[in-house]
């Protein structure tokens, strides 16, 4: 007639462990999530750094030397003397020195500094009085897309269609 109830027996309970469960869900053991500490510090590379090659991270990034090849960020920040020769592509781009490449990016700016010799596609843009730019200006929705058509060359543009 009378059974034996569970709640005073040692041992997790069956609530326990289901709460546990949905905390270490929310956690994500191997998920997406991400700890509530402090934002790191952006990368920088220093005025006498040359680098040969991609360089890609979901950080920031303060190019002050020269970097031959792409380069992928969060924020890009490029310092005056710095020298960027291939692709940039991030959130936030803020041009100080020299880029010979195309910039892709959510928000573009040029201070009155900058030297920029390729191709902007963005979303917004901010051109400073004094800075140099040759190239075309393109916005897109979403710059940031792996899809981003090149744009025609004058001889693609020439050919004739059959």
């Amino acid at each position: 007639m009378f059974s034996k109830s569970k709640i005073n027996e040692p041992g997790p309970k069956p609530s326990d462990t289901e709460t546990k469960k949905g905390a270490d869900a929310k956690k994500g053991a191997g998920s997406d999530y991400k700890a509530s500490g402090p934002k790191p510090a952006p990368s920088v590379l220093s005025s006498d750094l040359l680098i040969t090659g991609n360089i890609k991270t979901a950080g920031d990034v303060q190019v002050e030397g020269q970097v031959d090849g792409d380069i992928r960020a969060h924020l890009l920040t490029v310092g005056e003397g710095a020298t960027i020769k291939g692709e940039v592509v991030a959130d936030d781009v803020v041009v100080n020195g020299r880029v010979i490449g195309r910039v892709r990016g959510l928000k573009v700016r040029l201070s009155s500094s900058a030297r920029v010799e390729g191709d902007i596609i963005h979303k917004t843009i901010a051109i400073e009085s004094g800075a140099h730019f040759e190239g075309s200006v393109q916005r897109q929705d979403d710059p940031l897309a792996l899809g981003t058509k090149k744009m025609p060359t004058a001889a693609a543009a020439d050919a004739p269609k059959s």
